[in-house]
């Protein structure tokens, strides 16, 4: 990325759009039945503050993840691609609804997408 350019982070709208996608994408991953029981032993606090960390860095944010490694805290889960389609698919909408463009939305889906062999446990 050119430094001289803005983040895909900034030029979604920063802080205050992380801080209102998570609760937003969230309602609808949480909502889902086949990607709710993946989440049944977080709380709901956990969940938001690891996403806005992970979203805001991924995304080129000023905000450092904390977090265990992806392959770490998603091993032995059971998630599939097909879950992470699911998944990358709420986030699309959730994107979408909330004005994004279609193709701020497409770079969103594919820096995300960098992460499913983590995620999915195929990358071990």
């Amino acid at each position: 990325m050119d430094p001289s350019q803005p983040s895909l982070y900034e030029r979604l709208g920063g802080e205050d759009m992380i801080a209102t996608m998570i609760p937003a994408f969230y309602a609808r991953v949480l909502a889902d039945a086949e990607l709710a029981p993946f989440f049944k032993h977080t709380t709901l606090e956990k969940l938001h503050t690891m996403q806005h960390e992970f979203f805001s860095m991924a995304l080129g944010g000023p905000v450092s993840y904390t977090g265990r490694s992806l392959a770490h805290a998603h091993h032995g889960r059971g998630i599939s691609k097909h879950h992470f389609g699911l998944f990358t698919g709420h986030l699309l909408e959730t994107l979408l609804d909330m004005g994004v463009t279609q193709e701020e939305t497409d770079e969103v889906i594919a820096t995300i997408n960098t992460y499913t062999n983590e995620v999915t446990g195929t990358s071990y």
